[in-house]
């Protein structure tokens, strides 16, 4: 396996269960870890072999993520969800060219308060809308009704 193939092996094990900063800390450390080694004197495929299987390597970075967070991030909050900027092209392009997109994380608690907001607005809105119509659309619903009334009758 080549350095490629390995860093792009460890690349997909890890997006998908780390932030996308935290898959870059651990893709710029292991470039380093790589250049060091071979600057050394270690040939490529002597580095590769000294790390192992990615995947597993990716299990225990991915491990190891979950336990800091577990015990060392009480003080850090939680966040729901995760929002990137795609300003910069699609995807595939932004991986191309190693591009890390900004990443905006919001707290549940405002994601619910967002929420209500939003739902009292709609709901503002629908009732200044009722509240023009209904003087006008309620006599007119009277004189229809009172006319088909009056054209059964007769």
């Amino acid at each position: 396996m080549t350095r490629t193939e390995f860093m792009d092996s460890l690349q997909r094990a890890l997006v998908g269960s780390l932030t996308s900063s935290t898959v870059n800390e651990n893709m710029r450390y292991y470039e380093e870890y790589f250049d060091t080694q071979i600057r050394s004197g270690k040939s490529e495929e002597e580095v590769v072999n000294s790390l192992g299987d990615p995947r597993l390597l990716a299990k225990t970075i991915i491990q190891a993520a979950k336990y800091q967070a577990r015990n060392y991030g009480g003080d850090a909050p939680e966040y729901d969800e995760v929002y990137e900027d795609g300003s910069q092209g699609d995807r595939q392009a932004r991986e191309s060219r190693n591009f890390s997109p900004h990443v905006y994380r919001m707290p549940g608690w405002l994601l619910i308060v967002l929420g209500v907001a939003v739902l009292c607005l709609v709901i503002g809105i629908v009732g200044s809308v009722l509240s023009l119509l209904l003087p006008v659309a309620i006599p007119v619903l009277c004189v229809v009704i009172l006319v088909r009334w009056l054209q059964r009758r007769y």
